[in-house]
């Protein structure tokens, strides 16, 4: 499909949860175990989007259970998404375990409070598929910086892939869309330009050295900086439609 075989800035919030769709299916078909999905913008609401999600599951026919934080974030996905056909629950509620039939598990916003609870369950899933949905599970001030949080971090989220991301900055975007590497955009009059590419997530001050075109890491372009990036494009594009999810 377009989505996973090509890539480039998404042109509004609704085409980046398509490409995360695209990747998401990519990465299961590739046999990636334990995956993460995230629009890095603070004021996204995890359900809309997991709303317009989830069909990626449903087209490639998995048996799979929703789990959000709370029992009250459950019900009411449950409600407005008109009692779907697959389980909807919070983590660790009643009538929530994981059963032998499963074949996927997509967790919409865990926090860093139940981080402990999502581990296990993922040790529980065996061979089933696990996607992480605009996860916040490194808040340090719950999980600590110490060597308890550098265990966790060793232990469990370094095995989560990042199969989708998208991070919109002022004048770029960060994307990775699997199979696809971590790429660093720049917005130009003439639209978005790709500066560089890596294997590995770029730091932030990796990306600012790109965007000031004083280095590239595997990148296809090379030399000068674009020119500063303009306001308003998909930056405008992607509030305006958090504004239409909220209101």
């Amino acid at each position: 499909m377009d989505s996973v075989t090509t890539t480039g800035v998404p042109a509004s919030l609704e085409d980046a949860i398509v490409q995360a769709r695209g990747a998401t299916q990519a990465a299961i078909q590739a046999g990636v175990p334990r995956m993460v999905v995230e629009l890095a913008y603070s004021e996204l609401k995890g359900m809309p989007v997991a709303q317009q999600f989830y069909p990626a599951l449903q087209e490639l026919g998995l048996v799979f259970k929703v789990y959000f934080p709370d029992a009250g974030a459950a019900a009411l996905a449950r409600r407005d998404w008109g009692n779907p056909d697959f389980v909807v629950r919070a983590i660790g509620e009643l009538h929530s375990e994981m059963e032998p039939g499963d074949q996927a598990y997509l967790f919409v916003e865990p926090s860093s409070i139940e981080v402990n609870q999502v581990e296990e369950m993922c040790a529980q899933a065996g061979d089933a598929f696990v996607i992480m949905l605009n996860p916040k599970l490194e808040d340090v001030a719950t999980i600590g910086i110490g060597y308890a949080g550098r265990q966790l971090r060793d232990r469990f989220l370094s095995t989560l892939e990042p199969v989708y991301y998208l991070r919109p900055m002022e004048g770029a975007v960060l994307l990775r869309c699997y199979p696809h590497p971590w790429q660093v955009w720049q917005e130009t009059d003439a639209g978005y330009k790709l500066l560089a590419e890596s294997p590995e997530k770029p730091s932030g001050e990796a990306i600012d050295r790109i965007l000031m075109g004083e280095a590239t890491t595997d990148s296809s372009e090379t030399g000068a900086a674009a020119p500063k990036g303009k306001q308003g494009g998909f930056l405008s594009e992607l509030q305006g439609f958090i504004r239409a999810l909220t209101q």
